[in-house]
């Protein structure tokens, strides 16, 4: 059931069709979070986090039945799924033994990785998004271009428009008028479903609590308004102690939004009397990701968003164009592991190896050499690299291997361009970047030609 469209990522990396306001956006967001965590002793919680991480990673087995003990001591039921469609079919037969009919969803990203509204829309089920920006999108009947900020592609104008067509009220732009618009309608929603979910921020090993951060509330209602919560968690959402738990709160804040703290962290310690729990404790290629030394610190992710909003690729072309779940640097590392590298080999190449993502990240994954090492693994396993491109490497790794060699490259990159200047020939793989630039001029000499010829 995994959606993943190689030729439609392809065309969107080849046009760009991103946000126009988008690089704008994530430069004021970068300047909000950049002002946060000023405040605070940034460099010190980022490697307090990271060991907590490392940790954490390097325990999962005994972390995971822990949590599992003590979430099913505090009434839950925990469940194990191996993959994406196990966990859908898992949920759905919770569904199912529960004779549920509507569903309120917060916010979870792992529910998209299950595609689980189509597949609750199959079943008969009606599922309504809570958090606002992915409600937005789900009435577009889109996906999110951002984990934090669903429908960060919209403006207000769109969105008064959607609204408009989709609820029947009156046009408006106004964010509040539209914000009671749709909590009007999501208020309802909560008193009639039969199931609530939500994702996993953290889980809390020692206690068997589910943790969860947002801004709107929703959460809280989707968990505590149902008769029947489930909780979508990947393995990697595991931490030791409750006493781990505040340092990630003050990066995940100032990471994500700015803010020196979410509005709500909720901590959910099992059910009340007449009420059911579920926790789906879900690998679906995660532990591919575990078992490479060399990209397990993505599993460290937190979710923040931080790598996408100062990536050059990600502010050109937007979420869409990774073509999966997760977009961004962290993406292009973790999609490839956790759905194929045969499938989705190319993400690795979408990125510029600048670094600024390490740079941001609260975690401090080493996201950089993790893309370079995916790229390696995407070429042994023939999943990119592929026709011209690879015959260009293979005549450029010739050209270097000698002086020699170089040389003669250079007198036929020359003529080459030249000619191509002469009659406006440009060349048809590099179509899409000469469509509004001019092939850089080749130098009459290269500096060792003009240095023997003054020698």
């Amino acid at each position: 059931m995994i959606h993943y469209d190689r030729h439609a990522v392809h065309d969107a990396l080849t046009h760009p069709h991103g946000p126009p306001g988008l690089p704008a956006t994530m430069e004021r967001i970068v300047a909000d979070k950049h002002a946060a965590q000023s405040q605070v002793p940034w460099q010190e919680l980022r490697a307090r986090v990271h060991a907590i991480k490392e940790y954490a990673i390097a325990n999962l087995a005994w972390l995971l039945v822990e949590f599992e003990k003590q979430f099913s001591a505090r009434g839950g039921t925990v469940l194990w799924a191996r993959s994406a469609d196990e966990a859908a079919a898992q949920f759905l037969d919770i569904c199912k033994h529960h004779n549920v009919r509507s569903v309120v969803k917060g916010k979870s990203m792992l529910s998209e990785e299950l595609e689980l509204n189509d597949r609750l829309a199959a079943a008969g089920i009606d599922a309504v998004e809570t958090d606002l920006g992915e409600y937005i999108v789900q009435l577009a009947g889109q996906k999110p271009s951002h984990i934090i900020a669903p429908a960060l592609h919209l403006s207000r104008q769109d969105i008064g428009k959607l609204f408009a067509a989709k609820l029947g009220i009156a046009y408006t732009d106004d964010p509040q008028a539209l914000l009671a618009a749709a909590r009007t309608r999501l208020r309802q929603r909560y008193l009639e479903a039969g199931l609530g979910m939500t994702g996993v921020n953290f889980a809390v090993a020692e206690s068997g609590t589910v943790v969860t951060v947002e801004n709107e509330g929703n959460q809280a209602l989707s968990a505590a308004a149902p008769p029947v919560y489930v909780a979508l968690m990947g393995i990697e959402k595991v931490i030791p102690r409750l006493a781990d738990l505040p340092p990630f709160l003050h990066v995940l804040a100032r990471a994500a939004t700015g803010q020196k703290l979410s509005v709500y962290t909720h901590h959910f310690l099992g059910p009340e009397d007449g009420r059911t729990w579920y926790c789906i404790i879900i690998d679906a290629g995660r532990t591919n990701v575990l078992a490479d030394a060399a990209t397990r610190e993505a599993l460290y992710c937190i979710r923040c968003g931080a790598c996408m909003n100062v990536c050059p690729i990600y502010r050109r072309v937007g979420g869409w164009a990774y073509g999966w779940v997760y977009p961004g640097p962290i993406g292009s590392v973790e999609t490839p592991q956790m759905i194929g590298v045969e499938r989705a080999g190319e993400l690795p190449f979408t990125s510029s190896l600048c670094g600024a993502c390490q740079g941001e990240c609260p975690v401090d994954i080493d996201l950089p050499h993790q893309l370079v090492h995916m790229r390696r693994k995407a070429v042994a396993r023939g999943a990119a690299g592929k026709g011209i491109e690879r015959s260009a490497f293979r005549f450029w790794a010739r050209a270097m291997s000698s002086l020699p060699a170089y040389r003669r490259a250079i007198r036929l990159a020359r003529f080459g361009a030249g000619l191509s200047a002469r009659i406006g020939w440009k060349p048809g793989p590099l179509a899409a970047w000469t469509r509004h630039r001019d092939l850089p001029p080749i130098a009459d000499e290269t500096f060792k030609e003009w240095w023997e010829r003054r020698a």
